[in-house]
């Protein structure tokens, strides 16, 4: 059996494609990838030939497509159980979904004032507190979740809450937010997995760049 592709955007600035990416990568599930890069606010119409929403990220397998980051890791991990991106306790596994889930919805401020940018030099910028809130109810989710699992990640072992986070530890690395000892050090255990260098390294090589203001 072929295995799944998954169409992703531009690796320096694409969030939702870098969720399914990461996760699929660091549990050793084999895919395909296929990039369409996009150079506008709007994505790139080469999406709509792939994608039922005309965006990334995509994954089809076989005979089922899937879109939606977290869609994406449920369903490869529910493929590959032996996998074990969702957390082995059920107690566990309702957190790790509930913050999941609280990722795709929530966090507007942050993701809008600070785009992922796996290049951006790393400075800080003037930020609302509508901003500073968010940052301030993320760090308390990790805070939680590795002060009872003992990490190195939320749950102990990496899971889908790590992939679906991931992108928010670049937001708070380049624009430079303040972070407890907690979370600076579950950060850099995050930007220390291969998969992580992996795709930082091909995003800063890559030649498209889109505005700060529209990305």
């Amino acid at each position: 059996m072929a295995d799944p592709v998954l169409y992703i955007g531009n690796k320096n600035y694409s969030s939702w494609s870098f969720r399914p990416w990461i996760g699929m990568r660091t549990a050793g599930i084999a895919f395909e990838e296929k990039l369409v890069p996009f150079d506008m606010a709007a994505g790139n119409p080469a999406f709509k030939t792939f994608s039922p929403t005309g965006k990334v990220p995509v994954l089809v397998d076989g005979d089922v497509t899937v879109w939606e980051s977290l869609a994406i890791l449920d369903h490869v991990a529910r493929r590959h159980p032996e996998s074990a991106l969702w957390p082995e306790k059920p107690a566990d596994r309702t957190m790790a979904m509930a913050m999941s889930s609280e990722m795709m919805s929530s966090f507007l401020a942050l993701r809008s004032a600070c785009p992922m940018n796996m290049r951006r030099e790393r400075k800080q910028i003037e930020t609302s507190r509508a901003v500073l809130a968010d940052v301030a109810r993320i760090q308390a989710l990790w805070s939680q979740c590795l002060e009872k699992s003992g990490g190195p990640f939320l749950f102990g072992t990496f899971s889908i809450a790590d992939a679906m986070y991931a992108p928010v530890i670049n937001r708070l690395d380049v624009y430079a937010f303040e972070t407890t000892p907690i979370v600076s050090g579950y950060m850099a255990r995050m930007k220390e997995l291969p998969a992580w260098r992996e795709w930082e390294t091909a995003g800063r090589a890559e030649p498209w760049i889109v505005d700060e203001d529209e990305a």
